[in-house]
């Protein structure tokens, strides 16, 4: 972060707005008032509240157009230095941004991590479409030499269960709580309830679609046939709505496999990969299947409801996505990509930049040395070891977050 913006040992009045559902915020705002810095943590729906329990929560149960003056109310009178918040595209946070730029407050996003696993997103400004990083390779190659080698990285568990019951408790406390805060509008396209049920629902069939994915993983390793692989985002990601031509995955989803029935060779297989995520209100899987119908190729696709991304991405011809962080996984296995998004990796060098169509007969892998320069520049700028869903991965993000924060080296692993 540049020094104008965080000064070593300069203790700060952090206002945190919307995390990830779950304890993140509230593990981050334990960590920076141990580190002697003031924080404050504005809540907008009761699942915000039922994860922070700590003092500084701010109750804002006015309106989306009147948020923007009350914010700037709150950054004056608690004389904020330092704003904080998960996803700069919600329209909470796309309205804060405007008014702390306006003010000169500098706002740090949180996101899922642009090189995954055991990595976060920690930008100052805003991310992916919003990034201030460059889309030149020399300029990677030049920066990236002049930076030491990245520093000892391990992994970090991450649970599954964690991350479903942690969203169906953050759904189940909005719910009850909509009494309170009546002018609250998740940015998220369903109803809180109707989410909370489809989590439900994907835990207990966790055992089933494990195994029908463990069938399928053996079955593409006895098989010689080539295969495309498009790992699914989620449709409420702003990512999609704000940074891609898609207005959901649905309309992706069907231009994606209309290009793979008219130009992909004959002999490759198309398998779709559903986001880990992914909350199981939307039928993905027959929707591809309904889909590969209409354009005669349904013999030809399959989907990957659970399992490891990384193993399918290993062995596939090449990768398609919008701008999902999945991406990267490819690039550094030297499998090809294209983008159809505005992906933050989606240089030259790096991706496909032909197109959709022409990918799939020429998918060019990545320029080794490019991405070796990428990576290391976005761990020096804008990425934290560490991971959401787990103790001990959150704690990771806490301590690196912080020195981070306050412009001092990362801790050491």
């Amino acid at each position: 972060m540049p020094d104008e913006i965080v000064r070593t040992g300069e203790r700060r009045r952090v206002l945190l707005l919307q995390g990830l559902m779950g304890p993140l915020f509230r593990h981050l705002g334990q960590g920076l008032i141990r580190a002697g810095h003031t924080v404050y943590k504005v809540n907008f729906n009761g699942g915000d509240r039922a994860f922070w329990r700590l003092p500084g929560g701010i109750d804002y149960r006015g309106t989306l157009q009147d948020w923007p003056a009350a914010l700037e109310q709150m950054l004056r009178d608690r004389q904020i230095t330092d704003v904080v918040l998960f996803g700069d595209c919600r329209d909470h946070h796309m309205a804060a941004t405007q008014v702390c730029r306006a003010l000169d407050v500098p706002v740090h996003v949180f996101e899922e991590g642009y090189i995954r696993p055991d990595w976060v997103t920690l930008e100052l400004g805003g991310v992916n479409g919003h990034s201030s990083l460059p889309r030149d390779p020399q300029w990677y190659r030049d920066t990236a030499a002049a930076l030491p080698p990245v520093p000892q990285h391990s992994q970090v568990p991450s649970s599954f269960r964690r991350r479903a019951l942690e969203g169906l408790l953050y759904n189940v406390a909005d719910v009850f709580t909509r009494w309170h805060y009546s002018n609250w509008n998740n940015h998220r396209p369903w109803p809180p309830l109707v989410e909370g049920m489809g989590w439900l629902r994907k835990l207990r069939a966790r055992k089933l679609r494990e195994a029908q994915a463990a069938r399928l993983f053996a079955r593409m390793e006895a098989s010689p046939e080539p295969y495309f692989l498009f790992p699914l985002q989620l449709d409420s990601d702003a990512q999609i709505r704000l940074h891609s031509p898609f207005a959901g995955i649905a309309e992706a989803l069907n231009l994606i496999i209309a290009s793979f029935a008219r130009h992909a060779p004959a002999d490759t297989r198309l398998v779709i990969k559903e986001h880990p995520l992914d909350n199981g209100v939307r039928d993905w899987e027959q929707a591809a299947r309904d889909l590969g119908e209409r354009y005669g190729v349904a013999a030809r696709i399959d989907y990957l409801a659970a399992g490891d991304i990384v193993a399918v991405a290993r062995d596939a011809r090449g990768m398609v996505t919008i701008n999902s962080t999945s991406g990267t996984f490819a690039l550094a296995m030297g499998v090809p990509v294209v983008a159809l998004g505005h992906a933050v990796y989606d240089i030259p060098d790096l991706t496909a930049q032909g197109g959709l169509d022409a990918f799939w007969q020429n998918p060019v892998p990545p320029d080794p040395e490019t991405f070796a320069a990428f990576r290391r520049v976005l761990i020096e700028r804008c990425l934290i070891p560490g991971g959401f869903f787990s103790k001990e991965a959150l704690d990771k993000v806490v301590r690196h977050a912080i020195a981070r924060f306050e412009g001092m080296p990362l801790p050491p692993e």
